[in-house]
C-alpha cells in the first residue's frame, strides 16, 4: 500500500474498532439486563432493535453528507456521539432510559459506515486490501470489546463497566486527529463527479442506483442484516442455555462459559474479515458473496444439533460461523463499490447500511420473539433459510452483472 492507503487504513481501523466494541458489547449486557430490569427477551429485543435500527435509518443522511462534505469530520463526530450514548446508558435507572440511551448511541453509530466506507472507496487505490484491514480493525473491536466487557463484569457492576467503555473512544479521537490523508486520491483520477447536495439530485442518483444490479445487492444485504442481528443479539444467552455451558462457580465467582465462546466466535471473525477482503482481489465478488451466504445457511441449521455431537464438533461449527459471518462483510462492501459510481459511493453505502442495520435490526426482534414463543432451533432454522434465500438472489445477480456494471 502507498502512504495514503496506509493512513486511511489506520484511521478507519480505529473508528471501525470502536463502533463494533460498542455494538457487540450490548449482547453481553443483555444477559445482565434481563435480570436488572426484570424484562423478557421479547421486550429487550424490541428495545435493542430500535437502537440498532437507527444505525440503518441514519445511514442515508450520513451517506449524502459524506458525499457532499467529506468523511473525516463525520467519523470523528460519530465516535464522540457513541461514547455519549454509552455515558447515558451507565446512568439508566429503568428500561425507558435504557432505550433512550441506546437510541442516542444508534443515532451516532449510524454515521460511521457510510462515511468510513465511502472514504475507503474514494481514497484508497488498493481498495480490496484496505477493506480487508478495515474489517480486521472492526473485528478487533468485535472480539476484544465483548471480551473486555465480560472480564470487567467479573469484578465490577455493569454500570461501571459501561462507563469505562467510553474511555477508548477518547483515545480514538485523539489518535485519529493526528493522521493525515487525501480523501479523494483514488476517485479523482477516474470519476470526478459532483456529490449530491439537493433532494432532487439525491432522488435522481437513487433511481440510477436502483436501476442496476445494486437493487439485488441491496436485497441480499437486507437478508444478511437480519441473519447477523438475529444470530448475535441473543447468542450468549442461547449458548448459555445449552446444558454443557451453564454457569460455573470458580473461586467463589460465577463464570459463564457462553460469554467466552461468544467472544471466541467474534475473534475468529478477524480472520474472516481479512480473508473476505483479500479474496475479492483474486475472485469474482459475486462468487465469494454466494459462497459465504451458502455456508452461513448450512452452519445455522447444524448449530444446535452440533452441540450434541461433542465439544470438538460444536466448537468447529462455532469457528465456521464466526469466520463466514464476518467474511461476508468486506465481500459485499466491494460488490457495492463495483455497482456504484465513485461520486455516489456515500449514498450507495448509506442505502446498504439502511438494509444491513435498519431492516436488519428486525433480526433482534425476530430473535426475541422466536426465543420467547418458540425455540432456539426455530430461530436458527429461520435464519438458515434466510441465508439460502440470499444466496439465491446472488445467483440472480450473476445473470445480470455484465449489463449492470
Amino acid at each position: 500500500m502507498n502512504e495514503n492507503d496506509r493512513s486511511i487504513t489506520g484511521f478507519t481501523m480505529l473508528a471501525h474498532g470502536i463502533f463494533h466494541t460498542y455494538e457487540l458489547s450490548i449482547p453481553i449486557f443483555i444477559v445482565v439486563w434481563l435480570d436488572a430490569f426484570d424484562v423478557s427477551a421479547f421486550v429487550l429485543g424490541i428495545v435493542v432493535s430500535i437502537g440498532y435500527g437507527l444505525i440503518g435509518i441514519g445511514a442515508i443522511p450520513s451517506g449524502v453528507l459524506s458525499d457532499a462534505y467529506g468523511s473525516r469530520r463525520l467519523i470523528v463526530a460519530s465516535v464522540i456521539g457513541m461514547a455519549g450514548g454509552f455515558s447515558l446508558l451507565a446512568l439508566a435507572p429503568n428500561v425507558v432510559v435504557l432505550a433512550a440511551a441506546v437510541i442516542v448511541w444508534g443515532t451516532a453509530a449510524s454515521v460511521y459506515h457510510p462515511a468510513g466506507l465511502s472514504l475507503i472507496s474514494r481514497g484508497a487505490t488498493q481498495r480490496g486490501t484496505v477493506f480487508a484491514y478495515h474489517g480486521v480493525g472492526g473485528n478487533i473491536g468485535t472480539a476484544f470489546g465483548p471480551l473486555l466487557t465480560a472480564l470487567l463484569l467479573l469484578v465490577l457492576d455493569w454500570r461501571a463497566v459501561v462507563a469505562l467503555l467510553t474511555v477508548p473512544a477518547l483515545g480514538v479521537v485523539a489518535l485519529g486527529s493526528l493522521i493525515e490523508f487525501d480523501e479523494d486520491a483514488a476517485a479523482s483520477t477516474t470519476d470526478g463527479g459532483t456529490a449530491p447536495t439537493t433532494l432532487e439530485s439525491v432522488v435522481s442518483d437513487s433511481k440510477l442506483l436502483f436501476s442496476t444490479g445494486f437493487l439485488l445487492t441491496f436485497l441480499t444485504i437486507m437478508i444478511y442484516g437480519v441473519y447477523y442481528r438475529g444470530l448475535l443479539t441473543f447468542l450468549p444467552d442461547m449458548i448459555g442455555d445449552l446444558p454443557q455451558f451453564g454457569t460455573y462457580v470458580v473461586l467463589g465467582r460465577a463464570i459463564e462459559p457462553a460469554q467466552y465462546i461468544y467472544t471466541g466466535i467474534l475473534t475468529i471473525g478477524i480472520f474472516g474479515q481479512y480473508a473476505g477482503g483479500r479474496v475479492t482481489d483474486h475472485v469474482r465478488t459475486e462468487y465469494a458473496f454466494f459462497g459465504t451466504l451458502f455456508a452461513l445457511g448450512i452452519l445455522a441449521f447444524v448449530f444446535i444439533p452440533s452441540s450434541g455431537w461433542g465439544l470438538a464438533p460444536f466448537l468447529f461449527v462455532c469457528v465456521g460461523l464466526g469466520f463466514f459471518l464476518y467474511a461476508t462483510a468486506p465481500v459485499y462492501q466491494v460488490v457495492i463499490a463495483e455497482y456504484a459510481a465513485a461520486d455516489v459511493h456515500g449514498l450507495s453505502y448509506g442505502y446498504a447500511y439502511l438494509g444491513m442495520f435498519g431492516f436488519g435490526a428486525g433480526g433482534a426482534a425476530l430473535a426475541g420473539s422466536l426465543l420467547t414463543y418458540a425455540s432456539e432451533t426455530g430461530l436458527l432454522a429461520t435464519l438458515g433459510a434466510l441465508a439460502f434465500v440470499g444466496a439465491g438472489i446472488v445467483l440472480s445477480l450473476l445473470t445480470v452483472s455484465s449489463d449492470s456494471r
